[in-house]
């Protein structure tokens, strides 16, 4: 029988318990998920595409059916060209459904054999966005409750 194979793609900048929470329950529904560093020459990360992969694969160690990748192209594309048949999203109550639908409507349109599949995310964790974190970070706010210890770890070094 052949794997049921997901992708979860984001610019993970940086990865945060919201992330995590999609990538734990997607597990139990796929057999493999590859988190894909999505790499947009249009934005200026906290942390390097490299740095963020290497995190994610330290993070991800003990989880045989995890793979991490970084990608620059479009996503569906990735997915094309790895034989992966699913796209896994997080949905959080503040304004993503409109945005996620027309992405997913797009990507099958450009893809027919990869469907969209969305999670909705944990209520403890919604509000959580990587780019709020990174506001709270650089004003010296304590963000161990949003990110995982091993991001912050990571995080505290590119701060100095």
């Amino acid at each position: 029988m052949e794997k049921k194979r997901a992708l979860y793609a984001g610019t993970f900048d940086p990865f945060t318990n919201g992330h995590l929470d999609i990538v734990q329950r997607a597990i139990k529904i796929f057999d493999e998920i590859v988190v894909l560093v999505a790499v947009s020459p249009n934005k200026k990360p906290f942390m390097s595409s490299e740095q963020r992969v290497n995190v994610l694969k330290k993070l991800f160690a003990h989880e045989p059916k995890v793979k991490v990748d970084s990608w620059g192209g479009l996503i569906v594309e990735y997915a094309r060209q790895n034989k992966i048949g699913s796209i896994v999203r997080g949905l959080r109550p503040t304004g993503d459904f409109e945005i996620e639908f027309q992405m997913a409507s797009m990507n099958r349109k450009i893809n027919p054999d990869c469907d969209t599949v969305f999670l909705m995310t944990s209520e403890k964790l919604y509000y959580i966005s990587s780019s709020l974190v990174k506001e709270v970070y650089n004003h010296n706010g304590d963000i161990t409750s949003f990110v995982p210890p091993l991001v912050h770890e990571e995080m505290k070094k590119i701060k100095g």
